[in-house]
């Protein structure tokens, strides 16, 4: 109760101490537009100076490879398809001889996944390049060891001078950057939209309705979770205050301390199903799922219609992605495997 307590006497602090416009009160409650300039965005996406257009590229090309994996049919894509929002729109992700996450966990998007502040739903990982290492070993996804993945990449001449195009004719291609180049790709998936127009200074971005559901999403206590540039990212508690009507789905309950990643609302709209394993489908069902788990309160309908309206305007502008022609196989490359 004391994590409830500190939201409510922060959302009653800023309606009673802002009188600003929409958006400026939007921002004193923490939420952030992915920034127009440049300059600053790259503060947020590569404050490392690792992102450059042959990484980038060869990136891609690691990220659509299903080589990558043991059976070499799965790649990155299949679980974080994106010309589906970044997710695979199933509730449960499904590997390596077609089975179900064994916790019954859905993928996230991988769209904005740069401005989390930790990866994964129990948020064990730092930071994309970290990320990317764990799907491709694990045995329900994509179940190749680090070795087999190395032997695979440069088994293959034509990767292995893309990296020395990437990294300099000294780089090693080893686990690690492998993995980190395919991070670097997805540092890149940023989708603006006009609800950042909007936080940017350009009023006329959202309608009324919009507006009205922008204004009753920070009322209701939605923006004490799904905050910052990510509209989420950080890691809470769940369920918070009533249980979680599906929590029997699947045994995931957070990292040890009983804290979940809180999913990005970007996007939301493609990004169905929703929740750790993907059992509310309808998007106002999940605002009123929301509402009564960790906010402890009964949205109304007409509420969470408003609520929805807004959630529509986070659709954003996604990057365009040419799919890539891999470099073919050669007879050193090691045959896929379906055990």
């Amino acid at each position: 109760m004391k994590m409830t307590k500190i939201i409510a006497a922060s959302l009653v602090a800023s309606s009673v101490l802002f009188a600003g416009s929409l958006a400026d009160k939007a921002k004193s409650m923490g939420l952030q537009p992915i920034p127009i300039d440049k300059n600053e965005l790259t503060k947020l996406t590569d404050p490392n100076g690792t992102i450059t257009p042959e990484r980038v590229e060869l990136g891609k090309k690691l990220y659509f490879e299903p080589r990558l994996s043991k059976s070499g049919i799965i790649s990155c894509n299949t679980c974080h398809n994106l010309g589906l929002g970044g997710t695979d729109g199933a509730p449960a992700a499904v590997g390596h001889m077609w089975v179900a996450n064994p916790h019954h966990l859905n993928s996230p998007t991988v769209y904005n996944a740069v401005f989390f502040k930790s990866q994964f739903w129990d948020g064990r990982s730092p930071h994309l390049e970290d990320q990317a290492q764990g799907p491709m070993q694990a045995a329900p996804e994509m179940a190749s060891p680090a070795s087999l993945v190395v032997d695979r990449i440069n088994s293959i001449p034509a990767y292995v001078e893309e990296f020395k195009k990437a990294y300099g004719n000294d780089v090693k291609v080893d686990f690690p950057t492998i993995t980190s180049t395919i991070g670097i790709f997805e540092r890149t998936l940023v989708t603006p939209s006009r609800y950042d127009d909007f936080l940017n200074g350009k009023d006329d971005a959202l309608n009324d309705a919009e507006k009205e559901g922008l204004q009753v999403f920070m009322d209701q206590g939605c923006a004490s979770c799904h905050n910052g540039v990510a509209l989420g990212g950080t890691m809470m508690p769940f369920p918070m205050i009533k249980p979680y009507k599906f929590a029997d789905v699947g045994d995931f309950k957070g990292d040890k301390k009983g804290m979940v990643k809180v999913p990005t609302l970007r996007n939301v709209t493609e990004t169905a199903p929703y929740f750790h394993n993907g059992q509310i489908w309808s998007l106002a069902e999940a605002v009123q799922e929301m509402g009564r788990t960790q906010l402890g309160k009964n949205i109304s309908d007409e509420d969470t219609a408003k609520i929805v309206t807004f959630l529509k305007a986070l659709k954003g502008e996604k990057p365009e992605i040419v799919y890539p022609q891999l470099p073919e196989s050669t007879a050193t490359t090691p045959k896929p495997d379906f055990n």
